[in-house]
């Protein structure tokens, strides 16, 4: 599998234009802005089982729709809030990957 493609800040998946796989990758790419607020409200709350549950099914998906520069992103939130790192580290990463979610687009820049 390969490697999402990043132009201009925007992360096209790599299956975006599959035509067997391109609408899950849409459907998938519908529910990021659900996800991205998700992580901020679970910040906010400071509920971090539940922000390290997120990261660690967030880290899960990604690949499998062709968005594999997240995985490493999603990997860092979760052993950050599993090793109880400072807060402010915690937001630091869980901004850093709400950005990398609000840059994914499903098919190949044309």
């Amino acid at each position: 599998m390969t490697n999402a493609m990043e132009t201009r800040g925007v992360l096209y998946s790599s299956l975006g234009n599959d035509p067997e796989l391109g609408e899950l990758v849409e459907m998938f790419i519908d529910e990021m802005p659900g996800r991205v607020e998700r992580f901020v409200q679970l910040f906010a709350e400071k509920n971090w089982e539940e922000l390290r549950r997120a990261a660690h099914q967030l880290k899960g998906a990604v690949g499998s729709y062709g968005f594999d520069v997240i995985t490493p992103k999603a990997a860092q939130l979760e052993e950050a809030v599993k090793q109880r790192r400072p807060e402010s580290e915690i937001q630091r990463v869980v901004e850093e990957l709400c950005a990398m979610c609000r840059s994914t687009r499903a098919g190949a820049p044309g």
